[in-house]
């Protein structure tokens, strides 16, 4: 006998809205039961749909991921792309996005193996993509370099920026790191 047939855009909504609670709410304390009762469903439908707590919070990551990308977009080169993860990392609006991913990355590092997902991902995606920034005519070791000095470099600054709110002296070291970059 076959089931109800699958509500994609349904499933979406419910995706961000657990990824909007899990942002003003934190991932330690993830249960089903608040999560549920914030959402206005049962926890049998968030059983339903992710399956356990840690592929909830797989799909919660996987999300945050989509979001950031969207948000930045592809611009021309290296510069103005970095310029652009700066100025969406480092809006105020987006600061529980970033804890939760600074507490996630935390996490990861000290269980690995439940987080391999978001290990995977957590570096190879912007490196990817800011070696994609450089052109083709960029060697590759020169490209990862680089890419990997942009990513530990904007990391760090948001980093700082979360823990101290200090926005002018973090945006006035942000610039001149920018100012480094090949256009």
């Amino acid at each position: 006998m076959a089931g109800r047939p699958v509500n994609h855009a349904r499933r979406a909504e419910m995706l961000d809205a657990v990824v909007d609670y899990t942002i003003e709410h934190g991932f330690s304390d993830l249960s089903w039961r608040p999560v549920a009762a914030a959402l206005g469903v049962s926890t049998t439908s968030l059983v339903h749909r992710f399956g356990s707590k840690e592929q909830m919070l797989q799909e919660i990551l996987g999300r945050l991921r989509e979001r950031i990308f969207a948000a930045v977009g592809h611009r021309d080169g290296l510069r103005a792309d970095v310029a652009a993860v700066w100025e969406t990392v480092s809006d105020p609006r987006r600061g529980g996005e970033f804890r939760l991913f600074f507490a996630v990355y935390g996490h990861a590092l000290q269980a690995p193996e439940q987080f391999a997902d978001f290990l995977d991902h957590v570096v190879t995606d912007w490196m990817n993509s800011l070696c994609e920034a450089q052109g083709p005519d960029t060697d590759r070791v020169t490209a990862t370099r680089t890419a990997t000095l942009v990513i530990a470099t904007i990391r760090g600054l948001l980093l700082d920026l979360l823990a101290t709110g200090d926005r002018r002296r973090v945006h006035d070291a942000a610039e001149a790191f920018l100012a480094t970059l090949p256009a």
